[in-house]
């Protein structure tokens, strides 16, 4: 496996989980503590996650068929996305666990 593959799905992975998280406290601030602005703020990062869960979705498949996890697994990657905080957990893991798959560059000795 490319190690591309991995690098897009951790890059949405933390993106993911970084807006969610953002939009967590967007919701608590504007139905909780009823602060002016809120709204406009939780709309906002509310539409750059749908959009951005959707390339989530796309790139943690394309990481899951090439790696060929089962059913099950896929889907707890895929719903990561969706839990404040647990796409971090579950990136961590996931890149614990395919570093010894992913093909990277050739190391090339250090010159002096």
């Amino acid at each position: 496996m490319k190690r591309s593959v991995l690098t897009r799905y951790r890059v949405l992975a933390y993106v993911t989980g970084v807006l969610l998280v953002l939009l967590t406290i967007g919701m608590i601030a504007k139905y909780l503590l009823e602060l002016d602005g809120a709204a406009g703020f939780t709309s906002a990062v509310g539409i750059a996650h749908g959009w951005l869960y959707v390339l989530y979705l796309i790139f943690a498949f394309d990481l899951g068929s090439k790696a060929k996890w089962p059913f099950g697994k896929l889907v707890w990657v895929l719903l990561a996305g969706t839990v404040p905080t647990a796409a971090f957990f579950v990136e961590r893991r996931v890149v614990r666990e395919l570093s010894s798959q992913v093909a990277g560059p050739a190391a090339e000795p250090v010159k002096a």
